[in-house]
C-alpha cells in the first residue's frame, strides 16, 4: 500500500510539472497597472507588462485554493479559456478606501500582479471582493507573451546573494529581503541584519519547525540616505523604496506607495513573499496579504514585529487586536472574514470550531478560565463587538507573550505546506 501511495503521488507531481512546462516558462510576466478612485469607486489603468528572469512560485499548486485577500486574479488561456493560473491578493489602495482623505479625494495607486510566463496569449482577469463576500469581476486584460512591447531591461538591477538556500524556489517558500535606508557604508550591517532575521524569524513556531522549506535571499541595494521618513517630525530621507511612517496618518504604519520599486527591486530573485527591511531604531512596520511586509531593523520589537507582519502578508491573518472607540466599520459583521483567525460566527463551522473543545462556550468569556483555551473571543478586527478571535491573545493581537494561537499556527502551516508541496 505504501509502495502504491508513493507511486502515486510521484504520477501525480510528474503530471503537475509536465503541465506548468506546458503552460508556462521558468520566468515570471508582470503586469503593472494603477488603482485609481475614492472610498466609493475605483478604476483600474493598464501600465505595463514587464518579464522577470526567475519565477518563485511552485511548479504544481497553480490555482489558489484558498481565495484570501480583497482580490483575486486569474489567468485563462485565450484559446481554450482553461483556467491556467489564480492568486489572491490584497492592496494599500484598498486600505486608504476606508480613511476619511478617500471621502474627499481621488488617488492612483501602482498595483501589480505576477504569473509564470505563459507559452501562448492568455487572458487576465481581476476580481474585487464586496462587502457581502462575493468576488466581482473588475478588470480583463488580453496578453500576448510575444508583444515586443513587453518590457525585457530591468530596472534596479542590483546583486542577490542567500541568506538560507534550503532548495529548488519551486519547492520551498521564497523570501526576498529588500535593504531600505541602507547607505553604502551600512552594507555590511544590512548582511548583518539579514543573519539577524533568520535567526528570529525560526525562533517561533511552526516557522523553526519548518526551516528546510524554506529560502531567503536578500538583495545589496543601498539607499542615497541613512533611515526613513517621519513626516510629523518634518524627517525626510532619500531611500531605494521610499518608505515613511504615518501611512494612512498613522505614526507606527510604516509603508511605502512605490509599489513599482519594491516590485523593481525583488526582480533581482526569485520570491513568493517581499519583506522590506527598513534601517529603523522606531517601533513601526505593516504587512498587507501578497503585497509586501515591512519591519524595523534595530527596535527592541523587532523580531515579534517581523513575525506579526508575515502572519499578515504570508499567511492572511487578521489583527485581532480592537479599539474600544471601533476603527470604523472595517468588515461587514453579516459576512464572515476571509481571514482564518477571525470570525463573524456567519459561517463558523469553516473556521475554526474543530479546534475549540466541546466544554468551552461559543461566544466565549474573556476569563482567567479560558485564557489558554481556544475559543470565541469577541473583539478583533479593530472592532470591538461582533468581530470574534480565537484566543485571549497571540502574536496576532498583542506582544505580551512569544507564540502564535493554534488557528493561526494551522493558518500558517497550511500556507507552508501550499508552496512547498
Amino acid at each position: 500500500m505504501r509502495v502504491l501511495f508513493l507511486l502515486t503521488f510521484l504520477s501525480f507531481v510528474t503530471t503537475s510539472f509536465a503541465q506548468f512546462n506546458k503552460w508556462f516558462e521558468d520566468k515570471t510576466l508582470r503586469l503593472d497597472y494603477y488603482h485609481t478612485g475614492d472610498a466609493s469607486e475605483d478604476v483600474y489603468s493598464f501600465d505595463e507588462l514587464l518579464e522577470e528572469p526567475y519565477w518563485g512560485g511552485s511548479k504544481t499548486n497553480l490555482i489558489d485554493t484558498f481565495e484570501y485577500g480583497n482580490y483575486y486574479f486569474k489567468v485563462f488561456d485565450s484559446a481554450t479559456n482553461q483556467l491556467l493560473f489564480s492568486k489572491g491578493y490584497s492592496t494599500l489602495f484598498y486600505e486608504w478606501q476606508t480613511t476619511e482623505e478617500a471621502e474627499h479625494i481621488k488617488r492612483s495607486f501602482p498595483e501589480s500582479i505576477i504569473f509564470p510566463y505563459p507559452k501562448n496569449k492568455v487572458i487576465v482577469k481581476i476580481y474585487k471582493r464586496n462587502r457581502k463576500g462575493k468576488w466581482k469581476e473588475m478588470y480583463v486584460l488580453n496578453v500576448d507573451p510575444d508583444n515586443y512591447f513587453i518590457k525585457r531591461d530591468r530596472r534596479l538591477k542590483y546583486p542577490a546573494f542567500d541568506v538560507l538556500n534550503s532548495g529548488d524556489p519551486a519547492k520551498k517558500v521564497d523570501i526576498v529581503i529588500l535593504p531600505e535606508g541602507y547607505s553604502k557604508e551600512e552594507m555590511g550591517k544590512f548582511v548583518e541584519d539579514c543573519n539577524k532575521f533568520k535567526k528570529e524569524f525560526f525562533s517561533y513556531s511552526p516557522y523553526k519547525e519548518n526551516k528546510e522549506k524554506f529560502n531567503i535571499h536578500a538583495i545589496l541595494a543601498p539607499s542615497p540616505d541613512s533611515g526613513t521618513d517621519i513626516p510629523a517630525k518634518h524627517v525626510w530621507k532619500s531611500t531605494i523604496l521610499n518608505t515613511g511612517y504615518y501611512t494612512l496618518n498613522s505614526e507606527r504604519y510604516l509603508m511605502t506607495y512605490d509599489y513599482k520599486s519594491v516590485r523593481d527591486l525583488a526582480a533581482n530573485a526569485p520570491y513568493d513573499q517581499i519583506y522590506i527591511l527598513v534601517n529603523s531604531k522606531k517601533y513601526g512596520g505593516g504587512a498587507i496579504y501578497n503585497f509586501y511586509n515591512v519591519g524595523v531593523n534595530s527596535n527592541k520589537q523587532a523580531g515579534k514585529i517581523l513575525v506579526h507582519e508575515f502572519g499578515h502578508g504570508f499567511a492572511g491573518l487578521g489583527d485581532e487586536y480592537y479599539y474600544d472607540d471601533t476603527y470604523g466599520e472595517m468588515y461587514n459583521t453579516k459576512v464572515e472574514p476571509w481571514e482564518p483567525n477571525l470570525t463573524t460566527l456567519k459561517h463558523f463551522d469553516k473556521k475554526w470550531l474543530h479546534l475549540v473543545p466541546d466544554t468551552v462556550p461559543i461566544p466565549t468569556p474573556d476569563i482567567e478560565k479560558y485564557y489558554n483555551t481556544v475559543g470565541v473571543f469577541e473583539g478583533g478586527g479593530y472592532m470591538p463587538k461582533k468581530v470574534y478571535r480565537p484566543m485571549h491573545d497571540c502574536l496576532m493581537k498583542t506582544f505580551d507573550g512569544d507564540k502564535f494561537c493554534p488557528v493561526c499556527t494551522e493558518a500558517i502551516q497550511k500556507m507552508i505546506d501550499f508552496y512547498s508541496k
